[in-house]
């Protein structure tokens, strides 16, 4: 099944892009109607991007019925949103107190997206391209991905640089999904980017919160759980006795590669008092959407 290619252009004033988000506007604000992608689009076609196959480390992350956002280690967070703008080609961003642009240079980067479907926020799930690499073909028209068209992508060049962690839906064709397992797995052998002080396999001991919001080095997805969990917690404390039924209520399924187990993320998580660690590398782990 093939994707389907949209020419446009990405914004980033007036929104808070980050290590795997950002705005894109199509050239043709129409051409939602013509594929037809379930996407939550303004009046001018604009729609809020998430990259497909990674996942950035959080800089905005609001749990439900949190007062504040809650986010990961901002040297690594801000990192990796720095590298996707920059290999989108926007130089001198700069943000206000709430991450939100208020000036690059240039504002806008012309580029193209593939995608082939929305998530439940109503956002384009997408490979994303630099104007100089974007893949050839009319806007609209279906383009089928290989693994040379995929590494001239932004999703790919973060994952190899080590900026972002794999994080696999079951969407994703498998065959792209195997070339990102081995680039992710080539990223963390070699200590690129957040690999270098990655725990989310080796263990972490969670001690207080602005450790988990300032230090830790953790995928992403363990990090949301956590912030969900603990903002239940109106003493500030960091008890994590009641951690595997909260997420044992979550349910997110998934299944294991190359195992093939169908199975659910607390199965994945080893909890021994305050000390948490994934047993798979988040590579061999393709979550089901919900």
């Amino acid at each position: 099944m093939p994707l389907t290619l949209i020419h446009g252009e990405f914004r980033v004033i007036g929104a808070s892009p980050d290590g795997d988000s950002i705005r894109f506007y199509p050239t043709n604000p129409n051409v939602w109607d013509d594929v037809p992608l379930s996407v939550r689009a303004n009046a001018h076609g604009g729609v809020q991007l998430r990259l497909d196959a990674i996942d950035a480390l959080e800089t905005h992350y609001t749990p439900r019925s949190s007062p504040h956002p809650w986010r990961q280690n901002p040297e690594l967070g801000d990192a990796a949103a720095t590298a996707h703008l920059s290999m989108l080609g926007f130089d001198d961003v700069i943000r206000d107190e709430q991450e939100i642009v208020t000036s690059a240079s240039p504002e806008t980067r012309p580029g193209a997206i593939l995608t082939r479907f929305a998530d439940k926020y109503g956002r384009a799930i997408a490979v994303v391209f630099p104007e100089d690499q974007q893949p050839q073909g009319a806007d609209a028209s279906p383009v089928f991905l290989d693994s040379d068209g995929l590494k001239k992508s932004v999703n790919f060049r973060l994952l190899e640089a080590g900026w972002v962690y794999p994080t696999f839906y079951s969407q994703l064709f498998y065959d792209l999904r195997n070339v990102l397992a081995d680039t992710a797995r080539d990223a963390r052998a070699n200590g690129e980017g957040l690999w270098a002080t990655d725990s989310t396999n080796t263990g972490f001991t969670l001690r207080s919160r602005e450790q988990l919001t300032t230090e830790l080095i953790i995928l992403p997805k363990l990090f949301r759980r956590l912030a969900e969990y603990l903002v239940l917690d109106d003493t500030g404390g960091v008890n994590l006795d009641g951690f595997q039924a909260f997420l044992e209520a979550k349910a997110d399924r998934l299944f294991t590669v190359p195992a093939g187990q169908a199975t659910h993320f607390d199965t994945l998580i080893e909890q021994d008092g305050q000390m948490l660690r994934l047993t798979l590398p988040p590579e061999q782990v393709v979550f089901i959407e919900a």
